[in-house]
C-alpha cells in the first residue's frame, strides 16, 4: 500500500512573505496580525495586489519613485542598457552612463560640486560623506578634527555611521552602546515656535545654538550634516531657509564641512532640484553646501543608487602618491550602469519635459484641495513645500496604533499612506491633475474621519510600530 505525502493548502503570497522575509521597519510579531500588501503590478500612481485591488502611492514607494510605476521611458533606457553593459566595476574602469551622470549632477550645481563618488543605498552615501570629510582634514593636517555635528530630530539612515547623527530614538536607541557620540543642536524646526515668532526666526535662534557650539568644539568638529528644508523621518519637519544661509556661513567662518543629506528632499521634491538650492536670497549668488549625499528619487524608484558629490577642494585633499592617502571606500555595485541610465532618464525628464514647473501647477492644485485641514480643529501644523505636505492629528484625537490604524483604513480607500506617528504626509509621484487632487484629498479626509471615529479597544493598547 503506498503511503502519500500530505500535500499543504497553498497559502497566499503576504502569509509566504511573513514566514520567510524579515520585512525592514516592522515588528515582525505585528505582521502576523497585520500582513503585508502583495503586490504584483505598479501602473504609474497605482500598485495593484494580487487580489486586483488599485492603491495610490502617496509616499512613491518611500519617496523613490518620481514619475510613476513602469514608466515607458525609464522603461525602454533601461532595456537598451541592459542589452549593452548591465554592470562592470569602478575601480579601475569605468562606462559612459557614470560618467554622463556626475558632469550632468555636477552641472546642475554650475560645477561647485565638481566630483561624484558612487554608493548604493542613502545611508550609504552618508558614511561616505563622514568619512570623507573626517579623512579630508586629516589630510590637510588637522586630524583633531574628528567630531560631527547634527540636528536633533535628523534622520540619516541606520548603518552605525549614519545612526551616531541621527536622532530618532526608535532607530538609534538600541544600538546607542555601539555609536560614536556627536553633537546635537536644536533643529530649526517651524513647529517649535514661540508666541509671535516666525519660521524664520525658528531658524535663527537655531543657528545661534549652533553658532555657540562651534565657537567652543570647531577645532574638533569636522562636519554638520542636516536634512535641508525638511527633517522627513521624524515626521516632515519644514524649516526656513534662513537656516541653510545661517550654516553655511557658520562653517565657512570656523571652518566645518557642510554636509547635506538630500537623500529624501532632493531631484526636485522641495521645488528645486536640490533643496539647498533655496538657502540663496533672490537676486544673490547660489551657496552650496561641501558634500551632497543624494540617493532615492535620483534612480526615479527603479534601482538601488546613491551618490555623494564633493568640492574640488576636498577631492584634491586625497591626491597624493600616497596610497594610503587616497579615499578607499567602495562597493560591489558602485556605479552600477543600470542604475546610472535610469538616472539619467530621470534627469532627462527634468530637462525635456519642465518637471519643475508643472510640479508647482500639481503642488498648488493639491493644496488647494486639502483646504479643509486648515479649519479642522483635529489636526495642527499644516504644512507645504514643493511635492510634500503633512499635518499632525492633535494628541487627544490619535489615539493607540494611530499610524497602523489609519494605513489599514486607508487601504480600504485605495490609499497605500503610512503615517509617521500621528503625522499624515503624502509625497506622491510626479503625476497630479486637478480630478486625481480632488479624489486623494477627498479619500486623505475620509480616511482621516473613519479612523478618528474609531474607539480602538483597550486591550489593542500595545506600543505602535515605527513607520514611515
Amino acid at each position: 500500500m503506498s503511503h502519500s505525502t500530505p500535500v499543504s493548502p497553498p497559502q497566499d503570497l503576504a502569509s509566504r512573505s511573513v514566514r520567510a522575509i524579515w520585512h525592514p521597519c516592522t515588528q515582525m510579531q505585528r505582521a502576523m496580525a497585520v500582513p503585508p500588501l502583495a503586490i504584483v503590478r505598479g501602473e504609474g500612481a497605482w500598485l495593484f495586489d494580487d487580489t486586483g485591488r488599485r492603491y495610490f502611492d502617496t509616499s512613491s514607494s518611500w519617496w523613490v519613485n518620481l514619475f510613476g510605476h513602469a514608466d515607458a521611458r525609464i522603461n525602454a533606457a533601461l532595456k537598451e542598457q541592459l542589452d549593452t553593459l548591465p554592470h562592470v566595476m569602478l575601480a579601475g574602469c569605468t562606462h559612459a552612463p557614470a560618467v554622463e551622470l556626475a558632469e550632468r549632477l555636477s552641472a546642475l550645481t554650475g560645477g561647485v560640486l565638481g566630483h561624484c563618488f558612487f554608493a548604493s543605498d542613502g545611508a550609504s552615501a552618508v558614511e561616505i560623506a563622514l568619512k570623507m570629510s573626517f579623512h579630508h582634514w586629516r589630510n590637510r593636517g588637522r586630524s583633531t578634527k574628528r567630531e560631527f555635528v547634527c540636528l536633533r530630530q535628523g534622520y540619516h539612515g541606520e548603518t552605525l555611521g549614519a545612526l551616531a547623527v541621527t536622532d530618532v530614538a526608535v532607530f538609534r536607541d538600541a544600538y546607542d552602546p555601539l555609536l560614536m557620540r556627536s553633537h546635537q543642536v536644536m533643529s530649526p524646526d517651524a513647529r517649535q515656535a514661540l508666541p509671535g515668532e516666525s519660521a524664520a526666526d525658528v531658524a535663527l535662534r537655531a543657528a545661534a545654538e549652533l553658532q555657540a557650539l562651534l565657537e567652543e568644539r570647531h577645532e574638533h568638529i569636522a562636519a554638520l550634516i542636516l536634512e535641508p528644508l525638511v527633517q522627513g523621518a521624524t515626521g516632515m519637519a519644514m524649516h526656513d531657509p534662513a537656516y541653510l544661509r545661517a550654516a553655511r556661513a557658520l562653517c565657512d567662518q570656523y571652518e566645518v564641512t557642510l554636509i547635506a543629506d538630500e537623500i529624501a528632499v532632493g531631484c526636485g521634491r522641495t521645488g528645486s532640484f536640490f533643496a539647498f538650492e533655496q538657502a540663496a536670497l533672490p537676486g544673490q549668488p547660489p551657496i552650496w553646501p561641501d558634500l551632497v549625499c543624494l540617493s532615492k528619487g535620483i534612480s526615479g524608484g527603479y534601482l538601488p543608487l546613491s551618490l555623494v558629490l564633493s568640492r574640488d577642494s576636498i577631492y584634491e585633499a586625497f591626491l597624493d602618491d600616497d596610497v594610503a592617502r587616497g579615499f578607499l571606500h567602495s562597493h560591489s555595485y558602485t556605479g552600477n550602469a543600470l542604475a546610472c541610465r535610469a538616472a539619467l532618464a530621470v534627469l532627462d525628464r527634468f530637462e525635456h519635459d519642465g518637471v519643475l514647473q508643472r510640479n508647482r501647477a500639481q503642488a498648488a492644485l493639491l493644496t488647494a484641495a486639502l483646504a479643509p485641514l486648515h479649519t479642522d480643529a483635529r489636526i495642527e501644523h499644516f504644512r507645504q513645500i514643493g511635492m510634500i505636505w503633512a499635518f499632525d492629528v492633535r494628541e487627544p484625537f490619535a489615539g493607540f496604533r494611530f499610524a497602523e490604524r489609519f494605513h489599514l483604513a486607508g487601504r480600504e480607500r485605495e490609499l497605500l499612506i503610512r503615517p509617521i506617528g500621528r503625522t499624515v504626509y503624502l509625497m506622491p509621484p510626479y503625476l497630479l491633475d486637478e480630478g486625481l487632487c480632488a479624489w486623494l484629498a477627498g479619500r486623505v479626509l475620509a480616511t482621516l474621519d473613519d479612523v478618528l471615529n474609531q474607539r480602538p479597544d483597550d486591550a489593542d493598547r500595545l506600543p505602535e510600530p515605527p513607520t514611515a
